[in-house]
């Protein structure tokens, strides 16, 4: 866990992904917090930026959000590129792939050269993702009972916030405890790296199921940038090209939801 300093961070590059703008749940204020602190060469968007899913059921768009989407726009202005590749929430987007958009490049997938020489492919996860090609409508329900644990939850913090209590990230952690019993994020992050072999890359930068996660897989990479509704997590790639996930200001998480690796965040070099 980091509790940044006041100084701005700079890193090579930025993986964000799952901001999910436009839902309850997404935790704005930590992240425009974290736009505005830090410095990059280039900044990935990795889907579901908007959720598309839940403003087409109910408009929800706080002024915490616009200010988000504000940042976001001005960023590419102070001379950092910004490449965005649509998910699934956001998938009304992908017509504007390999076409510039609001000064982002819009992408369907990247391959992202690092400091150190490797390729690791950049993709948002969904099309890897069994669960929503087969099942779509149970996908749908699915995300749909999420979202309300996430407003539940939201409204729960907000007195938590009141009393000086810290933050209780139930949503993400009944998440991932279905995501464990059900064996999902295994299957995903083989089919992930199946995907990066495929493109000959050295490993994958993906989001979708908001599970933060960096580790090795059969000899690649695979990095999970996780998400902005519980986790307030980012994938980061230093100026030697190492990588690290960083929270900010974790959330307490539930003990049977919680990760099986806490995410890494060592401080910055002077």
């Amino acid at each position: 866990m980091i509790d940044p300093e006041t100084e701005p961070l700079s890193f090579r590059t930025v993986f964000l992904s799952d901001l999910h703008l436009g839902s309850r749940g997404c935790q704005a204020d930590l992240l425009l917090d974290l736009l505005r602190r830090i410095r990059a060469e280039r900044i990935y968007l990795v889907g579901d930026v908007v959720d598309g899913w839940r403003l087409r059921r109910k408009w929800y768009w706080p002024p915490e959000h616009h200010q988000v989407l504000r940042r976001l726009l001005e960023i590419p202005h102070a001379g950092t590129e910004v490449v965005y590749v649509p998910g699934n929430h956001d998938e009304l987007l992908r017509v504007f792939c390999d076409q510039l958009l609001g000064g982002f490049s819009m992408v369907s997938e990247a391959v992202h050269l690092t400091a150190d020489g490797r390729r690791l492919l950049v993709v948002h996860g969904d099309l890897c993702d069994g669960w929503i090609e087969k099942l779509p409508t149970l996908a749908a329900l699915s995300d749909a009972a999420y979202g309300l644990l996430a407003r539940a939850t939201s409204a729960y913090n907000r007195l938590r916030h009141r009393l000086g209590w810290r933050q209780l990230a139930i949503a993400t952690a009944a998440k991932a405890a279905f995501y464990r019993l059900s064996g999902c994020v295994d299957r995903f992050e083989r089919a992930m790296i199946r995907e990066a072999r495929r493109h000959g890359a050295d490993g994958v930068v993906c989001g979708h199921i908001h599970q933060a996660r960096l580790r090795e897989v059969d000899g690649l990479v695979y990095a999970n940038s996780g998400d902005w509704v519980g986790s307030s997590s980012v994938l980061v790639e230093r100026l030697d090209g190492s990588l690290d996930l960083l929270r900010w200001q974790q959330p307490v998480m539930m003990g049977a939801g919680a990760p099986d690796e806490p995410l890494t965040a060592r401080p910055m070099a002077a």
